[in-house]
C-alpha cells in the first residue's frame, strides 16, 4: 500500500484541522508608518527598512508570510509547562496508558522548584499520590534537613534529577527549551487540533488528543481563546513578584536565629530588624532564610509590585531589579563582618518567582465563598489548607501581608474537578495556578503542594477520556477514578 509523503501528510493535517493560514516565514511587510496611499514597503532580510523618511521605532505591525508549519509530533496527552503540576500531569496520564509529551520553556524541568529556587513546598503535608512519591525521593536523596522536614524543604538539584529520573521511567517524551506560542483549533472553534511552539528547531505544530495547560499563566489556553481574569479586577492588579536565591558562607549554627525552620516564631520579623538596623531596606518585609545543606541556604527578600505575568518588558525590568537587590542585601549584611564576612551568592534564580497569571475560565470557579464555608464538593481532587495569602499589592503596603482580604476567614475546602477543565475549549485541562478561582482562592490553592494534586487529577482525566471516548467536561471524577484508579 504506498505511503503519504510526509509533506503531503503535513497538509492533510492542516486542512483536516481546519488550520487556515499560518503566519510565519521569511517574507515580512512593515505597516503603520507608510504614507496614506502607499503599500507598506517589504522587509527585505538585512535591509533597514524606512517609512516616511523615519527609522520604525515599535508601533505598527509586521505581517508574515505564509508558510507551511513542520508537524513535529503527534501524542495522546500533551502537557504544556514542565513545573510541579505539569510534572503530576504527565507522570499522571503515561502511568494511565497514554503516550505523553511534556513542553517545558526551561533548561529543566520542576519550574519554580528548580529554576526558580523555591526550596520550600507549602500545603503538601495532607497530600498523597505523586506528592507524597516526590516528598519521600526528595528527603531520601537529600541532606539533613531535607530528611528532617520530609522533602518540604529540598535541594533543587535533587529535584531536577528525580523529576527527569520519574518522567523518563514513565516513558514521558520531555522537550525542553522550547515556548508555547500558539494554538490551532478545530470544530468551529471549539477543539484544540494542536499546539505551536518556538525553540531552536523553528517553528513546529505539536497534534495530540487532549492537553494539559500547566504554564501558571495559562499561555495555552489563552492562545486558544479561553476566557480568563487577572488580578483583583481593579485595575488588575497581582501579587507581586519575588526573586529568590542560593547563599552560602555562613555557619549554620551561628545564624540559627534567623533560620525559618530553626526559629519558625520569630526567624523573619529578628531578620528584618537586623537588616533595617544596618540600613538595608528589602522589598520584601517578612525576609525568609532556609538553610539547605552543609552550608547552603536559600532567601526570599525581594518583591516586585504592579508587573503583569504576560509582559515580557514589565518581567525583565523587574528580574533586572530583584538581582541587583539581592546583591546589594547580601553586600550589605556582608559589610556587618563577623558571622556575615564570608556570605555570598552562589546562584539567583533563572526565573523569577510569579504568584499570580491568568486564572482561566472554568466549569466551576473557585471563590472566597467556598474558602469561607470549607467547601465540600463530591468531585473534589484534593483538599486545601493553606490560608489566604494576599502579598501587599504595592509598596505602601509592604510592611506586612495585606490583611484587607481575610475578614471572612478560610477553613480547608476542596478543589472541584470540574475547576480544572475549561469552559471554552474542549479537550483543555488545566492544573496549577492558572485553574478557575477569584482572586483570593487563588491566593490560597495557588502553592505549589496543591498544584501538584491538580496535576496529577489533569492528567488521568485526559488518559481516561481517551480511553472512554469521551471528552473531560463530559465525565464526573468519580466516573475518572473509576477507569484510571
Amino acid at each position: 500500500m504506498p505511503q503519504t509523503p510526509p509533506d503531503e501528510s503535513r497538509r492533510s493535517f492542516l486542512k483536516s484541522a481546519g488550520l487556515g493560514a499560518f503566519l510565519g516565514g521569511s517574507g515580512l511587510t512593515i505597516a503603520g508608518g507608510a504614507p496614506a496611499g502607499r503599500a507598506a514597503p517589504d522587509l527585505v532580510r538585512g535591509e533597514v527598512v524606512r517609512t516616511g523618511g523615519a527609522l520604525l521605532e515599535g508601533g505598527g505591525w509586521l505581517r508574515e508570510a505564509e508558510r507551511e508549519i513542520p508537524v513535529a509530533g503527534a501524542v495522546d496527552v500533551l502537557v504544556c509547562g514542565g513545573g510541579p503540576a505539569g510534572v503530576a500531569a504527565a507522570l499522571a496520564a503515561a502511568r494511565a496508558g497514554a503516550k505523553v509529551r511534556l513542553i517545558e520553556l526551561n533548561g529543566c524541568l520542576g519550574g519554580i522548584w528548580t529554576a526558580g529556587l523555591l526550596t520550600k513546598i507549602l500545603d503538601a503535608g495532607n497530600k498523597g499520590g505523586i506528592m507524597a512519591e516526590l516528598l519521600a525521593a526528595f528527603a531520601a536523596q537529600g541532606g539533613r534537613v531535607a530528611k528532617r522536614s520530609g522533602g518540604t524543604v529540598y535541594d533543587p538539584e535533587v529535584a531536577k534529577r528525580v523529576l527527569e529520573d520519574l518522567l523518563v521511567g514513565a516513558g514521558v517524551e520531555i522537550l525542553l527549551h522550547t515556548r508555547v506560542v500558539g494554538a490551532v483549533l478545530r470544530g468551529g472553534g471549539r477543539r484544540i487540533a494542536a499546539v505551536l511552539t518556538e525553540s531552536k528547531s523553528g517553528r513546529q505544530a505539536w497534534v495530540a488528543e487532549r492537553f494539559v495547560d500547566c504554564t501558571g499563566d495559562g499561555d495555552l489556553a489563552a492562545q486558544a481563546g479561553c476566557g480568563f481574569e487577572v488580578g483583583t479586577g481593579a485595575g488588575c492588579t497581582c501579587q507581586p513578584m519575588s526573586m529568590l536565591a542560593l547563599l552560602a558562607g555562613i555557619d549554620p549554627r551561628a545564624v540559627a536565629r534567623y533560620v525559618r525552620e530553626d526559629n519558625p516564631a520569630s526567624s523573619k520579623p529578628d531578620f528584618l530588624k537586623l537588616m533595617e538596623e544596618n540600613g538595608i531596606a528589602p522589598s520584601y518585609r517578612a525576609p525568609t532564610l532556609r538553610h539547605l545543606h552543609s552550608g547552603i541556604f536559600s532567601i526570599m527578600t525581594n518583591h516586585e509590585y504592579g508587573v503583569p505575568a504576560f509582559d515580557a518588558d514589565a518581567i525583565s525590568q523587574a528580574t533586572v531589579r530583584a538581582r541587583r537587590e539581592i546583591h546589594d542585601i547580601v553586600g550589605g549584611l556582608r559589610k556587618l563582618g563577623g558571622i556575615w564576612a564570608d556570605l555570598s551568592v552562589v546562584a539567583t534564580a533563572e526565573q523569577i518567582g510569579i504568584r499570580e497569571g491568568r486564572r482561566i475560565r472554568g466549569r466551576y470557579e473557585v471563590t472566597l465563598d467556598d474558602l469561607a464555608a470549607g467547601l465540600k464538593h463530591e468531585q473534589a481532587v484534593c483538599t486545601v489548607k493553606f490560608g489566604i495569602d494576599v502579598h501587599a499589592l504595592d509598596q505602601a503596603g509592604a510592611k506586612q501581608i495585606d490583611q484587607t482580604w481575610k475578614g471572612r476567614g478560610m477553613r480547608p475546602y476542596d478543589i472541584p474537578y470540574p475547576a480544572l477543565v475549561a469552559a471554552d475549549v474542549d479537550g483543555l485541562l488545566m492544573a496549577g495556578r492558572c485553574i478557575s478561582g477569584d482572586f483570593v482562592a487563588h491566593s490560597s490553592y495557588r502553592v505549589t503542594g496543591n498544584s501538584v494534586p491538580m496535576g496529577e487529577a489533569a492528567g488521568l482525566a485526559a488518559a481516561v477520556s481517551i480511553r472512554m471516548g469521551a471528552l473531560p467536561h463530559e465525565l464526573t471524577w468519580a466516573q475518572v477514578q473509576a477507569v484510571g484508579g
